[in-house]
């Protein structure tokens, strides 16, 4: 790439994420708080993923959707803490393009299949809330199996297809990604090449990644709400509620910190907001995705309870 001269330009092969350079005085301390989140993060959604399995009476669509989404997780911040870390360790902020897009395909896979399957798991929830004689038909375990699957497939194959047009893009100048993670918008702004067939294929994208899923979500949390109303007994409201109040934060937290970063004015004034933000889709949402379950939830507590009395009677003998 760097052989190739567009204009009077050679292409370059190198971006520089800035991430929050703005700082230098809180390096180390973003370094510390940033590997203290990304452990407890992978140590939570693991441990999540390790009940499930192991628990027997866990082995529902509920718990395979959740297990699915703590997997998830962990491969998202992946994306992209490591990659921060090293940079505030090592002051070293420089990315390669074959790097960057690397990124930016694997965080944009993770992002579209993390929606529907907060989409698929609230239609779960409105299938045992609203309907819960017709719950073990409707929601078998072929029909759960392929919308996980779907939701894994349809999110890599179409990133992929973005990708693909967006290597095509040559990028001459300047390199300064001011972000922490290579993202589409920065990215595309920073080549000099024609980029309305990206913008558009982009465009088509995301309102097909995000508007369906939202608002079958919303849709469902409509209906279950609406069902819930009409419990005549509050310990029939508080049970049923209790059953997707874990997944409705969750969701709150992802769509609306999503729709605050794309939504927002591209203005300068709002990029360090536009940051602060992200960090709470990127970095936030996979955090507390263990706690929120594992604290909300009777039977991952009990879970947890009794995988440590395991532990604690097998160290004893």
């Amino acid at each position: 790439m760097a052989d190739r001269v567009w204009g009077n330009q050679t292409a370059i092969t190198e971006f520089i994420l800035l991430g929050f350079g703005d700082l230098p005085d809180l390096q180390i301390l973003l370094f510390l708080m940033f590997l203290v989140i990304y452990m407890a993060t992978v140590a939570g959604n693991t441990l999540i993923v390790v009940l499930i399995v192991a628990g027997q009476h866990l082995h529902t669509p509920m718990y395979f959707f959740l297990g699915n989404l703590s997997c998830l997780e962990t491969c998202y911040t992946s994306t992209i803490l490591p990659r921060l870390l090293a940079s505030l360790l090592t002051g070293d902020k420089t990315i390669s393009v074959s790097g960057c897009i690397t990124q930016l395909y694997f965080f944009g896979s993770l992002a579209c299949t993390e929606c529907y399957l907060l989409a698929a798991m609230s239609y779960d929830r409105y299938l045992a809330i609203c309907k819960p004689l017709h719950y073990s038909t409707l929601m078998n375990t072929r029909f759960y199996l392929q919308l996980a699957a779907g939701s894994w497939l349809n999110g890599f194959l179409a990133t992929a297809i973005f990708v693909l047009f967006l290597s095509q893009l040559i990028f001459c100048g300047p390199n300064e990604i001011d972000h922490f993670y290579c993202d589409s918008i920065p990215l595309i702004e920073l080549s000099c090449s024609d980029t309305h067939q990206v913008i558009l294929l982009a465009f088509i994208l995301v309102s097909v990644f995000t508007l369906p899923p939202f608002l079958l979500t919303l849709t469902s949390y409509v209906c279950i709400i609406a069902t819930i109303l009409r419990i005549p007994s509050t310990t029939g409201k508080q049970k049923a509620f209790s059953t997707c109040s874990s997944h409705l934060i969750v969701v709150t937290i992802f769509y609306g910190s999503i729709m605050i970063v794309y939504l927002l004015p591209k203005h300068d004034i709002l990029r360090d907001l536009n940051k602060v933000v992200s960090l709470c889709y990127t970095v936030l949402t996979p955090l507390v995705n263990p706690l929120i379950y594992s604290l909300r939830n009777r039977e991952v507590k009990e879970a947890l309870c009794k995988a440590v009395s395991k532990y604690m009677a097998f160290t004893k003998t």
